[in-house]
């Protein structure tokens, strides 16, 4: 069902069956790698290229979610994915080898939520029983084609962000016991003129406002319905700015309960400046960490706002300025009615 101009509720409530969350070797030393299904020890994963190891994440995410699910992946009618290297070319190339029909998606890191959104609107109006969708990244293939080869040794400032090597995958249905996804509100692009490619979190923060907003008004409900809210990879300085327009704005959200996922992933004396980054971030820790919290009775109502930004290297070179998007979906697990 359509309330507002841009928010679907869903009235069935599709149910994430089954998650399935990769990592690698960075990401095993971070802050939450015990809710990781599995975690690489090397950045080659066995591969001759970074860009064919960012295939294998998501292809192994896929098949932990299906196989936890105890289905085969013949059984799932649809996958929704997408990543940040040119053409989607990792989710495509997985979708080949799995074998299932496919839709590939790109938001940059508002993936995850956009890949959600979709898939519970195709769940909820009876067009698939069973769904894939989730998004991944690849700290050296991104860093390649954004900014500088690893190798090159480039100093970044400190607004700058590490982009996750990771992919995360929902199993949705429409039975089942889980988290159900209860609502989406989908974003809008927002470009407030910045050039940086190094300052993602203070272009994006914007868009994740816009998109917050939206979700309360349209929702007619206040923060306090929510449990967590959390963003995609603002990091440290989009998730200042945010919290400090949504205050401005008037909308009442406490600091604790306002986090973001590229500051939940890494330990404090890891090196990655602002944050966490990358379309792998906020499907690795939502999937992984936050469901399992849920799962632990923590949480019962999380909204979670994927950001983007909608650049790209030919964009960045011809000195254009960075669009954004954000979209936000709930999670309800435990009291649903």
């Amino acid at each position: 069902m359509l309330q507002g101009h841009r928010t679907w509720v869903f009235e069935n409530k599709p149910v994430i069956l089954s998650t399935g969350v990769v990592g690698g070797p960075f990401e095993a030393n971070g802050n939450v790698p015990e809710d990781f299904d599995l975690l690489h020890e090397d950045l080659w994963m066995g591969q001759d290229s970074y860009e064919k190891a960012h295939r294998v994440l998501l292809e192994e995410a896929c098949k932990r979610a299906t196989e936890k699910a105890k289905l085969r992946t013949s059984d799932v009618q649809f996958i929704l994915a997408g990543d940040l290297i040119n053409q989607i070319t990792p989710s495509s190339f997985a979708s080949r080898t799995l074998g299932v029909p496919y839709f590939g998606l790109f938001g940059a890191c508002s993936t995850s939520m956009e890949g959600l959104a979709l898939g519970a609107f195709i769940v909820n109006g009876k067009g698939a029983k069973y769904l894939l969708t989730g998004a991944s990244s690849h700290n050296t293939a991104v860093e390649k084609q954004f900014r500088y080869p690893t190798e090159y040794g480039g100093q970044k400032p400190p607004t700058a962000q590490w982009t996750v090597t990771g992919a995360g995958v929902a199993l949705l249905s429409d039975q089942g016991e889980g988290p159900y996804v209860t609502s989406a509100t989908i974003g809008r692009v927002v470009d407030m003129g910045l050039t940086d490619p190094f300052n993602m979190g203070g272009a994006m923060a914007p868009a994740a406002v816009d998109t917050i907003e939206a979700h309360f008004r349209e929702r007619q409900i206040d923060p306090s319905y929510y449990d967590l809210i959390v963003t995609g990879d603002l990091g440290r300085i989009g998730r200042e700015i945010s919290l400090d327009l949504l205050h401005k704005h008037g909308l009442s959200i406490r600091n604790e309960q306002f986090q973001d996922c590229g500051l939940i992933i890494y330990k404090e004396d890891q090196p990655v400046l602002a944050g966490a980054s990358g379309a792998g971030c906020s499907a690795t820790i939502v999937y992984g960490h936050l469901l399992n919290r849920m799962k632990k009775g923590e949480f019962s109502k999380i909204l979670v706002i994927a950001t983007g930004a909608l650049l790209s290297p030919i964009s960045f070179q011809q000195k254009d300025t960075i669009p954004c998007i954000a979209h936000a979906v709930s999670i309800e697990f435990g009291g649903v009615q």
